[in-house]
């Protein structure tokens, strides 16, 4: 085994992890205010096809990256109007809005299948592509790849570091408490919402415009799932979601790599490997209760009523 092939390899990994650290770094942060959006799966769709019809009529994969932000937010903004403003139950509403996402995506869809859009390319980082190995495999990749090293420091820095996260946080805490020192609970888990649609909608982009640049029903797989046990398995903490999704992205590979050496294990149970190996981490973490009460927003998927 050559430095080349376990380059390629390595590659590979970087590519199926990146859909899923841009989602869960979205829902990161949604949660971290206090608000469990389980549409994950439903934004990822109708961001995957936003951005690959819009890239196909402008001829600009950056523009369909730019739609696929807006869109995962537009739908984000019906959940959180629903669960912030009417009070509805986060779970089953979170639960209708990927069902309206498949829907809705494969509607929007049927006129798109079997046709091609523009790609986004590798960009090279001049210096840094060229060192061996590492350059190949960080720095000569395209700029979603970049963007999600980016976010994730953005956000862990925003979180720990600057008085806006330390009142995110608090939100997602107290939100009371947050209500009576004079913070805006609702403004603040609606921008949380919406950030975390976006970024979803730009991990579903990043499916149809690069890692199987043509749109199919169904694109994302479940991705928008795992993404969602990632925020879990990270115990709400951004470096360990990098770990997790580079953990889950590898499974996820392997179930493709074992497909294509030909070795004789039926097909359905290859592709069940990455949902497995998710359900069996859930499980071993979630024995580890206390970790789980330490790290766990207070106020997660509770009801907020502002009392003036």
């Amino acid at each position: 085994m050559n430095l080349a092939y376990v380059s390629n390899l390595a590659i590979s990994v970087v590519a199926a992890s990146t859909p899923l650290l841009i989602a869960a770094s979205g829902e990161l942060v949604a949660e971290k205010s206090g608000v469990l959006n389980l549409g994950v799966e439903g934004m990822m769709l109708v961001g995957a096809i936003a951005g690959f019809a819009t890239a196909h009529q402008t001829g600009s994969a950056l523009l369909g990256v730019g739609a696929a932000a807006l869109a995962g937010m537009l739908i984000a903004m019906i959940f959180a109007l629903l669960t912030l403003s009417f009070l509805a139950n986060q779970v089953a509403t979170g639960l209708a809005l990927t069902i309206f996402g498949k829907g809705f995506a494969a509607l929007l869809g049927a006129g798109y299948v079997g046709i091609s859009a523009p790609v986004l390319h590798a960009i090279p980082v001049p210096l840094l592509s060229q060192i061996p190995f590492i350059g190949h495999v960080l720095f000569d990749q395209n700029i979603l790849i970049y963007f999600s090293f980016v976010m994730l420091a953005l956000i862990a820095w925003f979180l720990n570091k600057t008085h806006a996260g330390l009142i995110l946080r608090a939100v997602g805490d107290s939100h009371d408490a947050a209500h009576a020192m004079g913070y805006p609970v609702l403004r603040i888990r609606y921008a949380a919402v919406a950030f975390g649609g976006a970024m979803a909608g730009i991990g579903g982009a990043y499916l149809s415009l690069f890692y199987s640049p043509l749109w199919s029903q169904d694109l994302t797989a479940g991705r928008g799932w795992i993404a969602l046990a990632l925020v879990v398995f990270s115990a709400w903490r951004p470096l360990w979601l990098l770990v997790g999704a580079y953990l889950f992205g590898g499974i996820t590979f392997l179930s493709l790599y074992i497909q294509g050496l030909g070795i004789a294990v039926p097909s359905p149970l290859v592709s069940l490997l990455p949902y497995v190996g998710t359900v069996v981490v859930l499980v071993l973490i979630s024995r580890d209760a206390r970790r789980i009460r330490l790290n766990q927003p207070a106020c997660l998927g509770k009801y907020f009523h502002a009392v003036s």
